[in-house]
């Protein structure tokens, strides 16, 4: 039995000292031989902790074992091995020739594995980016644009609505100007919108992103499968990314009411992995940003218009011109430079944001000449969709001036007495300037809204308003004078006139 190492300790000290294995033994309480076994398993320099190994019945087929697992590539079965064992006189066990087998595919493998020398990263070299599915917003699919910088372990993540060549530009771009500058490559799989194909194992890059490359003084370059280092850095990003805003057991929402909480919660969560300490680098990633900004190559002022689409301005009336059709865009952008692009069915239109990052602000479905495509959401000055605006007060003489100085019910009456066709304007005017002066300009103010609110423009209706209030009655809801509703005297105060009387009758008949 192989003794602790605590007992082989004992019998060196032991024969160390005396320097003959019959004293040792005697000292330690082991046989002579044992005592004689370890000692010279030590001075010929063999591992004396170590079990020796025992002559197996397996060790005559070993050679065997070996080149059969060569020419299978270590592919080739246990079991198989053992039928052909016992059909060459093998008499052991299957255990010990699952044993043996799986020795020899142990270090078939590892005179077999590739190396590679370890990817240390410099600054200002090397931005990988890759994508994500993300959150579902109303029901929509929605992709996540992630890069970081290798050497700072800056990250951006960036939602968008598709993963073509235009919003791939357009995520670069920004991304670009978020950073602060350019590295010398730009490091990604091999997705149709980067490489065309190969050819062979030649990558062929889609043209546009060589003149992307190009335009912004970087080289794109794609990783080779299976390489830990070029393809593990971006996927990581994308796997970090998608583990806080796509929801996992313990995260986040699974859908987004709006594309814009789903970008605010993508600048969130930059924030935070960028302003906390990185575990491989013991730093802060925003800091480390600071030192690499000094390496990166300035950025050209505007992007790369040809993968972003055809160019258009903004016209005052906020739309765009696009194949004869006329598209709205949301407000801010009169006058802006905008890019437009077929997605599909859709229309992309993609600005420069108040932020400075190049984002898209809004899509449309694609229309036919003389069928517009108008937003009225795109038009807030514009109630219910109207093209023509209200009138504004410009009061020019002094009659005019005292009037709508009363307040704004004042205003409100004008506006509505107007349209009304009312008769006398002027001359009610000058009558309410009058009441205020003597009521008071809140109380008429009041009075002048109220009868603006219900349409009630005759000549005592001002003065019996003003009564109303002036007696402390609440005032209740406001009845326009239409044909549904009428200000007239009902016929209800005749009904309790019969029934005074048919009561006074029966009184006197009693």
């Amino acid at each position: 039995m192989t003794k602790s190492d605590r007992e082989i300790m004992e019998i060196f000290e032991a024969y160390d000292l005396t320097e003959t294995v019959w004293s040792a033994a005697a000292l330690t309480g082991h046989d002579p031989k044992t005592v004689k076994r370890y000692v010279e398993a030590r001075d010929s320099g063999r591992n004396p902790y170590g079990r020796e190994p025992r002559p197996k019945m397996i060790d005559a087929f070993l050679e065997k074992i070996e080149e059969w697992v060569e020419q299978s590539k270590a592919t080739i079965r246990a079991d198989v091995v053992h039928e052909k064992l016992v059909k060459m006189g093998y008499p052991g066990s299957a255990r010990s020739t699952r044993r043996a087998v799986n020795a020899a595919k142990t270090a078939w493998k590892a005179g077999k594995r590739r190396t590679y020398r370890p990817w240390i990263p410099e600054p200002g070299q090397w931005l990988q980016f890759d994508w994500g599915e993300g959150p579902k917003i109303s029901g929509r699919r929605t992709w996540l644009f992630c890069a970081w910088l290798s050497w700072s372990r800056f990250r951006v993540v960036i939602p968008v609505w598709d993963c073509t060549l235009g919003t791939l530009v357009a995520c670069l771009d920004t991304t670009l100007r978020r950073i602060g500058g350019a590295p010398t490559y730009l490091l990604t799989d091999n997705a149709k919108t980067v490489t065309v194909e190969h050819i062979a194992g030649i990558p062929v890059r889609h043209p546009l992103m060589v003149a992307a490359g190009r335009h912004y003084g970087c080289q794109v370059v794609s990783c080779v499968p299976y390489d830990p280092e070029s393809k593990g850095g971006a996927e990581a990003t994308v796997r970090i990314a998608k583990a806080d805003l796509v929801p996992t057991e313990a995260n986040l929402l699974p859908t987004y009411d709006t594309f814009a909480e789903l970008t605010d919660a993508c600048l969130v969560w930059c924030d935070t992995v960028n302003t906390r300490r990185h575990r491989a680098t013991g730093q802060i990633p925003a800091d480390r940003l600071d030192i690499e900004r000094t390496t990166l190559h300035v950025l050209p002022p505007e992007p790369l218009a040809l993968a972003l689409g055809e160019e258009r301005v903004v016209g005052s009336d906020r739309t765009i011109s696009f194949n004869s059709v006329r598209y709205s865009t949301p407000p801010g952008y009169t006058g802006a430079r905008v890019w437009c692009r077929v997605v599909g069915e859709e229309l992309s239109i993609t600005a420069r944001t108040s932020s400075g990052d190049l984002s898209e602000i809004w899509r449309h479905q694609l229309s036919t000449p003389g069928v517009p495509q108008i937003i009225d959401a795109h038009y807030p000055d514009h109630p219910e969709g109207r093209s023509v605006h209200q009138p504004r007060l410009r009061p020019r003489s002094e009659a005019e001036v005292a009037f709508v100085g009363i307040g704004p019910g004042a205003g409100r009456w004008l506006k509505e007495a107007g349209p009304a066709g009312a008769s006398r304007i002027r001359a009610k005017m000058a009558h309410a300037v009058e009441l205020a002066a003597v009521l008071g300009s809140d109380r008429v103010d009041q009075a002048l809204g109220l009868a603006a609110a219900a349409g009630r423009f005759a000549e005592d209706d001002l003065v019996s308003i003003l009564e109303h209030i002036a007696a402390s009655k609440p005032v209740g809801q406001v009845v326009r004078a239409d044909e549904a509703h009428s200000v007239q005297n009902g016929t209800i105060a005749w009904q309790a006139l019969g029934r005074q009387q048919t009561a006074a009758g029966e009184a006197r008949a009693d």
